[in-house]
């Protein structure tokens, strides 16, 4: 038979169950089909320390080895590595904890809250090499995404001069804030949308265009929702290259965007849903363009004529065709061939970081209302985020 990796999820509430259904082939919440589990991955040991969670888990997996404290999971012998499906703040404090212990650790995103305690995590990774670190960016997976980061990172297409991304398609009514009482909260969970919806494709914005210098943002704080933390949010930054990006996700549109956009020395990158990719290819560098084209040819590519652009414009379009829970799986198999056979990361651990440096310079942005360097102060960050923990009044400070 195989090698299997053994997973013990810390946490079963929706992710985590979601991900017990993978591992076990079984369906996973909401009433979603049971997906093939992968190869090389099983189903170790479940933990939480919710009485309810525990009965359920009890009842749907009998066989699996159940705890209630994860660092008894992590010292049992039942598991070869543990996924993080718990509230952010814990996030960093278990890969640690697992790191030290050498146990394998697959953390759910984001990698953290604030970036000093990330940044003490992937430290801590660095002087433990021999213990595999991951982190659940399972939208790299995308084989959309993929070969778009082919495509910018060959130079194919020359340098990027912008990039804008729209993903407005996370609407969460109130009732779903009300679910825990850590959610949507400074001292829980950490912020809103930014730590919670987004990142995945705050990874993605900066996988494939670069991570940027400067950030200056406006975030409102409960916009049409009965929260304090983030749910409307613009944020523009600015790069070594002199290029710029805007980034603007918001929770309470329920018709929704998904549009990445990237403007490039030869040509456009538009991906619309994370499912359809158009990329535009202009037959001369736009600075060529912008040198020789008479105003009969600007006129060709500007009034619509398709065929006059055609003259200027090679059009491609591709397609993902991903089904429900491959992604996940993706990362799940990917990082059980790692350990087993030294098969390379898709999303290392220490990639985490650069996602929540963005999120922390948007807020600090938003709380400073100026334009700020990335990455931020950590220092100066986690004070202003201890001040808003503090007013709270729920929960301890960091």
């Amino acid at each position: 038979m195989e090698k299997k990796i053994r997973y013990g999820l810390i946490g079963a509430g929706v992710q985590g169950s979601a991900y017990a259904g993978f591992l076990s082939g079984q369906a996973g919440f909401a009433g979603m089909p049971a997906v093939e589990c992968p190869p090389h991955c099983t189903l170790g040991a479940l933990c939480d320390n919710d009485p309810a969670k525990e009965e359920i888990c009890r009842e749907k997996y009998p066989e699996v080895p159940f705890y209630k404290d994860w660092k008894d999971m992590v010292k049992s012998g039942d598991v070869d590595a543990v996924i993080t499906t718990v509230p952010h703040y814990l996030h960093t404090e278990i890969a640690i904890y697992c790191l030290e212990h050498g146990m394998n650790v697959l953390v759910e995103k984001p990698a953290g809250v604030y970036a000093k305690a990330v940044r003490e995590m992937n430290e801590c990774a660095a002087a433990h090499k021999d213990v595999a670190f991951g982190i659940m960016f399972n939208q790299r997976t995308n084989k959309l995404y993929q070969k778009v980061k082919e495509l910018v990172s060959s130079g194919e297409l020359g340098e990027i001069r912008r990039s804008s991304w729209i993903i407005n398609s996370w609407w969460r009514p109130d009732s779903y804030y009300k679910q825990s009482d850590w959610r949507a909260t400074w001292g829980g969970e950490g912020g809103g949308v930014l730590v919670n919806q987004a990142p995945h494709q705050l990874d993605l914005w900066q996988w494939l265009c670069g991570v940027p210098d400067k950030v200056i943002a406006k975030c409102l704080y409960g916009s049409h929702r009965d929260i304090i933390v983030e749910n409307d949010v613009t944020i523009v930054t600015e790069y070594s290259n002199g290029a710029t990006g805007s980034f603007i996700t918001c929770t309470h549109d329920p018709i929704g965007t998904d549009r990445l956009e990237i403007d490039l020395d030869g040509g456009k990158i538009v991906v619309d849903d994370s499912k359809t990719a158009t990329v535009y290819r202009l037959k001369k560098d736009e600075s060529e363009m912008n040198a020789t084209m008479s105003m009969m040819d600007v006129h060709k590519l500007t009034s619509g004529n398709s065929a006059g652009a055609g003259d200027m414009i090679l059009k491609e379009t591709f397609e993902n065709t991903d089904g429900w829970g491959v992604q996940h799986i993706s990362v799940m198999e990917n990082f059980a061939l790692h350990i087993l056979e030294g098969v390379p990361l898709l999303a290392p651990g220490s990639d985490g970081i650069n996602g929540v440096n963005l999120a922390n310079a948007g807020l600090l942005s938003s709380w400073l209302g100026t334009e700020v360097e990335n990455p931020v102060d950590e220092d100066l960050y986690l004070r202003e985020l201890n001040k808003r923990i503090a007013a709270e009044g729920k929960f301890k400070t960091r």
